[in-house]
């Protein structure tokens, strides 16, 4: 292999969330997801030093094996009863920079530390504070794409514990049956009670099958989550509560360009529950408990200290956030006991259980071995909601104890139960017999061969794999069934498209939820489907699979079609690699190899290995550098000069990966530099001028490249793909910013002409194998890798898997009865 060079190390930059609780995040870092966090252009811009050598190299991607946690149950304690009051990073999401950006000091001059603007969840703090929301003035009519998903994420919580409900209460016979069942139950009791004769129903002719139900046109627009326009809106944060929070922040000594945040995250009582309890102000994002801790000084007096129940309380749900923003759905106790210890928290153990009785996180504890006592009642049974509390404020617990917030406990066991709704209600006789011996490849014949008999199926394989699951929509359509598939991006879109010959059988995920695409929804509610394939299925995060689940109608089939090697979802939790790790569905592994030196290179990668490829067209590039001025010198030479010279791909269908958003060469210096070069301008509409190249961030977890076309009294312009976005002026700052450089979570789910990864000596301590294979991966002619990390890259891709994440999903998978067993 090409001896790799010495690359100057400046400095260091985070990296993805460790096991466990997660560190303290750092600004350059990239973290388990970053597509929802747009990043602010630095005025710093690096010119570097002479150009070095280009090397034809070899470098080189495997699949990372799902981890797994073993089998638990949930008890919960008692929850919230205002959706509004919990702390959530995702509510408002969109609304403002101060939404998932650095909040203002609350107290004593301190700034609230920002979180990762690389993990799910954070933004770029703003050049400048959004005047909308501090001076008051009322916020536009339309509705955000995360306001929506908060709105259905509500809906989905009260349909889950309506069903709850439902379940726990008396049935009366026959009251759950319908259709024949019906009707035969009503027959049995006619001749029992003498109203009719037996013989009377054997001369009944059959009635004719029901006409199957044709798909509705779309009706009004909905949400991204499916949820009304209207019904969401109506939850928006009136200017009467955030003058009322104005006031009170400014009673306790916090910026007032809180308010909009704090109303976001608690709603409209948002101002009584502050009085009440000061520490909610950690519920938005940025907020540091040192910062909620002078804010309550404020407003209390001497008469609150560390060990107040409602601090303690705060500090696990806030916690919990965190821990949200890594991709964790839970945490150990232990580890939450640990940190709140760190916090001055004299009694954790205590703290712990007082957060689980009052409903501010929920408890759960993995099924104990019979012969012991832990963890169940004498009769064998359930241990009550108050032993488990006990057990989560113990020392030690003779079994693991997770903590976990309420919406990913009840997004985890909705999407439990809906994969199980498929699997149990599917027809298993599907004839796709002909149509999988008709494929001309082995993979795609054996998942149209699994799909014909299972409700759920698990298809994974790399870029060229791709095709399998378009020869499974193109098969189910020509019998007549209504098949999609769904993508992580607009890219991937089209490329599915062209797979299948079809535009009409693809869509994004998020087009399909909020009815902008696809073939809407049936008189219930559900998406007229019989077929779902959902590409890029690690990028799918739990709330957004329970969302997605809940839509399908019984009996529609769903496959989950992905890479497992790539960076995982933005949001928390790993579904695909849970319901991979829990063996719940028929498994396809596709046996189609990536093609040329780019799929060689990152195949290698996938299983430990950065191989030397042979590259005669220079399809892979190692341009060795010194330091990261040098880096942003040559990254801007390779894609205004090299790049377009040598293979005829333009500066625009050139895409720059780097690791982090900070850093001396992070997104934002390349982005200043790659401007200057590409297209300088004075960026006369907030930053930005005619032909930049942009990301825009409709909602956490999504990433939408885009060019800028022009602005007025309305927004800022955009073309997305040939779709015109406008972008409110109060919304530019916090969900824009230049795209010529993007994050390896940013750019997952999609792919260009050329890639150029840019990896100075300060990016070794966030580089992993699923980065690296990530980011290798996104070009589709030519890779240009500006190696400053010397042993570094080799050691990341051999050594440093991915990053595990605590879920609950998967034990919840495996408690699925066995195929055959009997209740």
């Amino acid at each position: 292999m090409t001896a790799l060079p010495r690359g100057e190390t400046p400095g260091t930059v985070g990296t993805d969330a460790p096991d466990g609780l997660a560190p303290e995040p750092d600004a350059a870092a990239e973290g388990p997801a970053h597509a929802e966090a747009p990043e602010a252009v630095s005025a710093s811009g690096a010119d570097g030093a002479p150009s070095g050598t280009e090397t034809s190299v070899a470098a080189g991607p495997s699949a990372e094996g799902p981890g797994g946690a073993g089998a638990t149950r949930s008890a919960q304690a008692s929850a919230k009863s205002d959706a509004d009051g919990a702390p959530g990073t995702d509510a408002g999401a969109g609304e403002g920079a101060g939404k998932g950006g650095e909040a203002p000091a609350a107290s004593g001059g301190d700034t609230p530390e920002t979180p990762a603007p690389d993990t799910p969840g954070a933004t770029e703090p703003p050049d400048a504070p959004d005047t909308a929301a501090a001076d008051g003035t009322a916020a536009p009519a339309e509705l955000s794409e995360a306001e929506a998903e908060l709105a259905a994420q509500r809906e989905l919580l009260e349909r889950i514990e309506k069903r709850k409900a439902e379940k726990d209460g008396p049935i009366a016979a026959g009251a759950k049956l319908s259709g024949t069942a019906a009707d035969l139950l009503a027959a049995v009791r006619a001749v029992e009670s003498g109203e009719k004769a037996a013989t009377a129903f054997f001369d009944s002719p059959s009635p004719a099958p029901a006409p199957r139900r044709a798909a509705p046109a779309a009706a009004a627009p909905l949400s991204r989550a499916g949820v009304p326009a209207a019904a969401a809106a109506a939850r928006s944060a009136s200017p009467e509560a955030a003058q009322a929070v104005r006031a009170v922040l400014a009673e306790g000594g916090a910026p007032e360009t809180l308010a909009r945040p704090v109303v976001d995250a608690l709603g409209e009582q948002a101002a009584e529950l502050l009085r009440a309890d000061p520490w909610q102000l950690l519920a938005a994002p940025g907020v540091r408990p040192e910062q909620a801790d002078g804010f309550a000084r404020a407003l209390l007096g001497a008469g609150c200290g560390p060990d107040d129940g409602r601090r303690t309380a705060a500090l696990v749900g806030w916690l919990l956030e965190r821990a949200a923003l890594q991709g964790h759905t839970a945490l150990d106790a232990e580890a939450v006991r640990a940190a709140l210890a760190e916090r001055a928290v004299s009694d954790p153990e205590a703290a712990v259980r007082d957060a689980v009785e009052e409903g501010a996180a929920l408890v759960f504890q993995e099924e104990a071995e019979p012969a012991g006592p832990a963890g169940t009642d004498d009769d064998g049974g359930e241990p009550p909601a108050e032993d488990l509390a006990r057990d989560a404020g113990a020392a030690r617990e003779p079994v693991q104890v997770l903590l976990g917030l309420e919406r990913y406990a009840l997004a985890e066991e909705s999407l439990a139960d809906g994969l199980a709704r498929l699997v149990n209600a599917c027809e298993k006789a599907a004839d796709l017999a002909d149509a999988a011996a008709a494929t001309p490849s082995p993979s795609a014949a054996e998942l149209i061969r699994d799909v014909a008999a299972a409700g759920l199926v698990a298809h994974s394989g790399g870029e060229a794999a791709r095709a399998e699951p378009a020869a499974l929509i193109t098969a189910a359509r020509g019998l007549g069934l209504r098949a999609l598939g769904a993508t992580h991006s607009e890219d991937g879109r089209r490329r599915l498209a062209a797979a299948t010959g079809d535009p009409d059988t693809a869509v994004t995920l998020a087009g399909l939820l909020s009815g902008a695409q696809g073939p809407g929804r049936d008189e219930d509610g559900a998406l007229a489907l019989d077929l779902l394939v959902v590409l890029d299925a690690p990028q799918l995060d739990v709330e957004s699979a329970a969302v997605l689940v809940e839509a399908l109608p019984d009996g529609a089939r769903l496959v989950l079609s992905g890479d497992p090697g790539v960076l995982g979802s933005a949001g928390a939790g790993r579904v695909f690699a849970d319901v991979l790790a829990a063996r719940a569905c028929p498994q396809v592994v596709s046996r189609t190899p990536d093609p040329g030196p780019i799929g060689e290179l990152v195949s290698g990668i996938g299983i430990g290995e950065l191989n030397q490829v042979e590259a005669p067209g220079k399809e892979v590039v190692i341009v060795p550098v010194r330091d990261a001025g040098e880096a942003v010198h040559r990254t801007v030479q390779l894609v205004a000069d090299s790049v377009p010279r040598a293979f005829g791909i333009p500066a625009e269908e050139t895409q720059v990966i780097t690791v982090g958003h900070g850093g001396a060469a992070g997104t934002r210096v390349l982005n200043e530099a790659l401007k200057q070069r590409l297209n300088p301008g004075p960026g006369r509409f907030g930053g930005f001028d005619p032909g930049d190249r942009v990301v825009h961030v409709p909602a956490p977890g999504r990433a939408v490249p885009g060019v800028v076309r022009s602005a007025d009294a309305e927004g800022l312009r955009l073309d997305c793909s040939g779709d015109p976005v406008v972008v409110p002026r109060e919304r530019v700052e916090s969900a824009v910013r230049h795209g010529w450089a993007l994050s390896a979570h940013q750019a997952a789910g999609m792919r260009w002409p050329a890639a150029v990864v840019v990896l100075p000596g300060d990016a070794a301590p966030g580089l992993s194998r699923p980065w690296v294979y990530t980011a290798f991966g996104r070009g589709e002619r030519h890779l240009s890798v500006v190696h400053g990390v010397d042993q570094a890259l080799p050691q990341a891709v051999a050594q440093v898997p991915a990053q595990e994440r605590t879920t609950r999903l998967r034990a919840l998978l495996e408690a699925w009865p066995a195929p055959g067993a009997t209740a």
